[in-house]
């Protein structure tokens, strides 16, 4: 039985980690039959907003206690993960990916990813273990794996050039679609960078979980 650690970034597609992409990837693990264990940061997330109106909302949450609310109540927190308990990581996508897990959203090719998120995710691809990221995720790609990581990020010309700016080699793919990196074992796909509906959404995740498990 494979072992997953996912890593989630809260809670809501605005703020957090996109809820159906999360849900798609622990049931796509859970249909293969992997062992999975969610984790998320323990810090406040960036801002909250209103998924309704889409306006920023003057409270503070924080992303692990929000992330939990996903996988009812079962995860830890990242600064615990161990690479040797696991064989693969999987990172759903959600403006928390970018917001709270790095701040591409507001440095673009400048940008950082948090200190938990790259060690955890650095641990695994010094490790040579496979790793999957969806939807927006894959921007910290080239900040986790270096110069000549290939990575999807769907077909948005802005989001690709940072995407090479910072080193990578961004590949087109489409919703359905996945984008293999077999020198690294890094799957990506474009999910809600493209879907228009969960199940377009669901036909590339399940691809992707397929091939990290496959690799790991």
């Amino acid at each position: 039985m494979k072992k997953v650690a996912v890593i989630l970034s809260g809670c809501g597609v605005f703020d957090g980690a996109e809820i159906y992409e999360s849900v798609l990837t622990l049931l796509a693990l859970a249909e293969a039959g992997a062992q999975v264990q969610c984790f998320a940061p323990n810090m406040a997330q960036h801002h909250v907003i209103n998924h309704i109106t889409g306006e920023e909302m003057p409270e503070q949450r924080n992303v692990l206690v929000e992330a939990a609310r996903i996988c009812r109540g079962n995860i830890q927190d990242l600064a615990g993960l161990k690479v040797a308990d696991f064989d693969a990581i999987i990172l759903p996508g959600g403006f928390g990916a970018a917001k709270n897990l790095s701040d591409f959203a507001f440095e673009g090719d400048d940008c950082q990813v948090q200190s938990d998120v790259l060690a955890a995710c650095q641990d695994f691809a010094k490790a040579g273990k496979a790793a999957g990221y969806i939807c927006i995720a894959p921007a910290m790609l080239p900040k986790v794996y270096g110069p000549g990581v290939k990575g999807t990020l769907g077909n948005d010309a802005s989001t690709a050039d940072a995407f090479n700016a910072m080193g990578g080699e961004h590949q087109v793919r489409a919703v359905n679609e996945i984008c293999v990196d077999e020198a690294n074992k890094v799957v990506s796909t474009p999910a809600y960078m493209l879907a228009g509906s969960i199940l377009e959404a669901k036909s590339g995740i399940d691809k992707l979980v397929h091939k990290v498990l496959a690799l790991a």
